[in-house]
């Protein structure tokens, strides 16, 4: 076995998880503190103190995570009075919110829940951490001993966010089954890996089918069952994949995709953009790249649909920046696939096959 020991978080989604966290929470102590972004708190977090006081949880306090989950950020929560005296840590908004949050709590041993208050990723799900440095690129991969313990997805609280953030999450979803079965194409599966892949069927499908009408319904600050099935395929199903295929011990949870992303951290101009609107573009990138050709035409007339990036511009890159670019790319977790040729050449040109056939698309 690849891997003896793997943790799953549990998770509820409704209008009503605030009211039903208390009972969850008050198995693990008796205070919390709520870790969140600035707008997230202002969405969620009252609403949320008033929830858990029924059940005799206290909330030691609203810490801001700081804006980016770096290292820095993370020791400037650990100082604070509101998280040392808290039994529990509540993470209160998007992906770097949970992704600081986690790290916070491995480094302080202390149980970590997860309340998303937007849907642009599965890290509210998953054990790993991305971490960056202060400008914004990308510094490293984290590993957690396991993930958030539960996951309360409140999707009133979501269907009333910014719609950009679950065009973020749809594009960032889209990427799991293209970049897991890729890595997995060639590996010899035991049960970790084979039971992964598999879940991977329940990623790509439910976003074509569910994505334009929960994006109208989220346009109308309404929750749907399109927006409840586009939600858990966002934050739950793609966690799941990713917390059976990523570990210390191996990493087939991103590739070509996701190596697009990281190169165009680099880019202020990019920095713009969330991180599944690159993303996206890094889906087209690997489809083209791994001749996947009447897929990735689909996936483009569906992002031409929902408003998803399918040219360079859209992302605020240019052809010049692509020396650079692919340089980063090259040099990042996922730069690597078992039994498959990963090549810069190739790499930089089916970015610019993306970029022509998305100008002649749109």
């Amino acid at each position: 076995m690849k891997r003896s020991t793997v943790t799953l978080p549990n998770y509820m989604i409704g209008a009503d998880v605030f009211e039903k966290a208390g009972a969850v929470l008050k198995k693990y102590g008796d205070s919390a503190v709520i870790v969140g972004g600035k707008k997230a708190m202002a969405a969620a977090a009252d609403e949320l103190t008033a929830a858990l006081k029924k059940d005799g949880v206290e909330i030691t306090g609203q810490v801001w995570f700081g804006g980016d989950s770096t290292y820095e950020n993370v020791d400037m929560m650990a100082k604070t009075t509101a998280v040392a005296n808290a039994d529990m840590i509540l993470a209160v908004g998007g992906g770097k919110c949970c992704d600081a949050a986690k790290v916070l709590a491995e480094k302080l041993g202390k149980p970590l829940f997860t309340f998303p208050t937007i849907s642009s990723n599965c890290a509210p799900c998953t054990a790993l951490a991305i971490m960056y440095h202060a400008d914004g690129s990308f510094k490293n991969n984290f590993y957690c001993a396991h993930p958030p313990l539960f996951v309360f997805i409140n999707d009133r609280v979501i269907a009333e966010a910014p719609i950009e953030y679950l065009q973020a999450g749809i594009g960032d979803a889209l990427s799991k089954e293209p970049e897991v079965t890729l890595a997995l194409r060639h590996v010899e599966l035991d049960q970790n890996l084979l039971v992964g892949r598999s879940l991977c069927a329940a990623c790509t499908e439910p976003l074509l089918q569910f994505g334009a009408e929960a994006l109208a319904s989220c346009r109308e600050k309404r929750t749907s069952e399109a927006l409840q099935e586009v939600v858990l395929d966002i934050v739950i199903s793609t966690g799941l994949v990713s917390n059976m295929t990523v570990c210390p011990e191996f990493y087939y949870n991103t590739n070509i995709a996701h190596c697009f992303y990281y190169g165009a951290t680099i880019f202020p101009a990019a920095h713009k953009y969330l991180h599944g609107f690159l993303v996206a573009y890094g889906v087209l990138v690997l489809l083209d790249y791994d001749g996947q050709t009447e897929l990735r035409d689909r996936v483009m007339n569906f992002y031409r649909k929902i408003g998803l990036p399918s040219t360079l511009a859209e992302v605020g890159l240019t052809p010049d920046d692509l020396p650079a670019l692919v340089e980063k790319a090259t040099k990042v977790p996922g730069w690597h696939v078992d039994g498959y040729d990963l090549n810069a050449d190739r790499f930089r040109q089916a970015v610019l096959n993306v970029d022509s056939l998305g100008r002649r698309a749109a």
